[in-house]
C-alpha cells in the first residue's frame, strides 16, 4: 500500500513540474500587430464566414495590412493565426488569457487589441469591419503612425526658388514624428 502511494506521489510531481505553461501568441505580436481574435463554435458560423469574405476584396486587405493587424480564429478549441494552425498548447494559452466566457445563442465573440496589448473592442455577433478600422484609425498611435507617414518636405523640393523666400523661413527638413504605443 505504500509503495502504491509513493509511486502515485512521484507521478503526480513529475507531471507537474514538466507541464510547462506556454506563452501566448499575442505576445509576440505585441508591440507589432494588432491582432484581431474571432471565438465562434463551428466554420460555418456567420460572423466567422462574412469577415474572411470581407477581407477576400482587395481593398479590405489592404487597409487590414496596412493598419498592422492580424486575424486569430479560434473555432471550438482549435486555433489559426492568419489561416495557419497554432499548436493546441498555444491556442489554449490565447483562450486562457482573453477568458472569452461563454459563446451565447452560437454568436462569435470578436476582440480587437491593441498594439500595447489591451482589449479596445468587443463584440458578440455580427463585426462590421469597417467599425473596427474606424476604431483603428481613432486610436493615438494611429493617428501618430499617420502623421510619420506622411510626405515630408525634402531639401531640395525647399529650396525650389521662391519657396523659402516667400514662406519667411529657413528650409530644413522636418524630422518625422516617433510614433508612440497603443
Amino acid at each position: 500500500m505504500f509503495i502504491r502511494l509513493l509511486i502515485l506521489a512521484s507521478v503526480l510531481v513529475c507531471g507537474t513540474v514538466q507541464a510547462v505553461e506556454v506563452p501566448s501568441p499575442l505576445e509576440q505580436d505585441r508591440g507589432k500587430f494588432r491582432p484581431l481574435v474571432v471565438f465562434a463554435r463551428a466554420d460555418s458560423d456567420q460572423t466567422l464566414s462574412s469577415l474572411k469574405k470581407a477581407l477576400e476584396d482587395p481593398a479590405n486587405r489592404q487597409g487590414f495590412e496596412a493598419r498592422n493587424m492580424v486575424l486569430y480564429t479560434i473555432v471550438g478549441i482549435t486555433g489559426k493565426r492568419d489561416g495557419k494552425d497554432l499548436e493546441p498548447q498555444s491556442t489554449m494559452s490565447l483562450i486562457r488569457g482573453l477568458k472569452p466566457g461563454m459563446i451565447i445563442d452560437n454568436k462569435a465573440k470578436v476582440i480587437l487589441i491593441g498594439k500595447d496589448g489591451e482589449k479596445k473592442n468587443e463584440t458578440v455577433g455580427e463585426a462590421d469591419l469597417n467599425a473596427l478600422f474606424k476604431t483603428i484609425d481613432e486610436m493615438p498611435v494611429a493617428e501618430k503612425e499617420a502623421q510619420a507617414s506622411a510626405t515630408v518636405e525634402t531639401p531640395d523640393k525647399a529650396s525650389a526658388p521662391g519657396k523659402a523666400a516667400a514662406s519667411g523661413k529657413s528650409a530644413r527638413p522636418v524630422k518625422p514624428a516617433k510614433p508612440l504605443e497603443d
